[in-house]
């Protein structure tokens, strides 16, 4: 990745282009299962932590610039004011020197043991004093999802009793769903007063639930009402009266609710969507749901939430195992990317892709409930980091579209600062005019303040 976006002048505005964000990531799913005794750290499962050099140089191969990315909170996070931030520096000056822009994961499906799991209250304070940590110590860093899926989260940990606290309510479940996105929101909020102009994007799993029968309407009306509910909260967007009876009957109070609408950061974020094969759901008479594999796809999908929330969409996680014939990735790859340029041109706002993962993943057949030791062949590249059929259809994809499909307006596109970039006079310029209007902002919100 030789190419710069920025000439060497000392105080001019960088060269630009248009981008588009093709990116991939570094599973770093970290759940605990068996009551909390046994973790599924993926990075250690699929040997990152042993190859991360040869895992980055892999996206000069691809020429990828934007890497989902996180180091991993339970081995960083060691308790209230304490960090171990010794593997995070030098993967990191890795990136840093290399000009790769890490979409930075800070929550990927678990927490420290110390904090215990998503029920604890305390988790969206000690949350965002670590967001807040990792932005100042890496103060380059642009982009973040600082709670990763928040919705499929909470649902795995705390209503299939799946992961973590391994709970089976309602009430469990939207007490998951409320830590985790005050823990959102905070972590923003932490992030901004380190890096003003820093940008979110909000990975979040795409759903959709079909009624099987007449008698099945009502409850699908729920679940598709339901599967809103992390954005919603995120995003400050009022929920339906149905949602609000809900989220109060199941522990939330209405000073909680309040919170999430009066602190909103819409104008610093883009939706980060997710889209798999398993994303559609099919529900029976009694509630019951089964998989409807792929019914209305990504852009039909991607309309309905665009529509409620208005905001530029990413597509940040898609994958698929190679299968015996060895073309399914490939196939699906381009069914993706299709629907992408579908979105793109029916004028919602899309400035990214990702395939999701790099590497082929560790037992997500079964989503990390047991430790089977299963390879599931749906990487950029396998585990001894053998490209894979999907991953020169990946970078053929790249070669092709890179320079047609940025849009075709100069008013239009992601502000990224390269990381070369951060002690330029023009981003310096920039930090602190987002400083100025983020002081503005606080003095309205005394509890953020405090």
């Amino acid at each position: 990745m030789t190419d710069r976006l920025h000439d060497n002048a000392p105080d001019r505005q960088p060269a630009r282009v248009t981008l588009f964000l093709f990116a991939t990531g570094i599973e770093n799913s970290y759940p605990t299962i068996r009551d909390g005794r046994v973790r599924r750290d993926q990075m250690e499962e699929c040997g990152h932590y042993r190859q991360w050099r040869r895992d980055f140089e892999l996206l000069e191969d691809l020429n990828i610039r934007f890497l989902r990315y996180g180091p991993p909170v339970h081995k960083t996070f060691l308790g209230q004011g304490r960090h171990d931030w010794e593997f995070t520096d030098l993967t990191f000056a890795w990136l840093k020197e290399h000009d790769v822009i890490p979409i930075v994961d800070l929550c990927h499906f678990g927490v420290p043991d110390w904090i215990g799991d998503f029920q604890n209250p305390d988790f969206p304070a000690l949350f965002a004093e670590y967001a807040r940590a990792f932005a100042h110590r890496f103060p380059w860093v642009q982009f973040y999802t600082p709670v990763n899926e928040m919705f499929i989260c909470a649902q795995f940990s705390a209503a299939f009793g799946w992961w973590n606290e391994q709970l089976k309510s309602d009430r469990a479940f939207v007490t998951a769903l409320r830590h985790m996105a005050k823990a959102n929101v905070l972590a923003m909020y932490a992030i901004l007063e380190e890096r003003p102009d820093a940008i979110f994007i909000q990975s979040e799993s795409t759903e959709y639930f079909h009624a099987d029968n007449p008698k099945a309407i009502k409850c699908a009306e729920f679940y598709n009402a339901r599967r809103f509910l992390s954005l919603d909260l995120n995003y400050g967007y009022p929920v339906n009266s149905h949602m609000h009876e809900y989220l109060l009957d199941n522990g939330m109070t209405r000073e909680e609710y309040h919170f999430f609408l009066d602190n909103t950061l819409r104008h610093h974020c883009i939706m980060g969507n997710d889209f798999y094969h398993s994303n559609e759901h099919r529900v029976g008479a009694g509630g019951e749901i089964r998989p409807a594999g792929e019914v209305f796809g990504y852009d039909e999908i991607t309309r309905q939430y665009h529509d409620r929330y208005g905001l530029p969409v990413m597509h940040t996680e898609t994958n698929f195992d190679q299968g015996h014939a060895g073309d399914e990735a490939v196939d699906w790859l381009w069914k993706q990317w299709a629907n992408v340029l579908r979105v793109r041109n029916n004028r919602v706002p899309i400035v990214g892709f990702t395939w999701y993962s790099l590497t082929d993943q560790i037992d997500w057949d079964i989503a990390l409930r047991e430790q089977r030791g299963r390879v599931n062949p749906r990487g950029l590249y396998d585990l001894d980091r053998n490209i894979r059929p999907v991953g020169e259809a990946f970078k053929k994809l790249l070669s092709q579209w890179r320079e047609v499909l940025p849009t075709q307006s100069v008013c239009l596109f992601v502000p990224v600062m390269l990381p070369s970039e951060y002690d330029t006079p023009v981003a310096a310029r920039r930090r602190e005019g987002w400083r100025r209007y983020l002081r503005h902002e606080l003095k309205t919100k005394p509890e953020l303040r405090s």
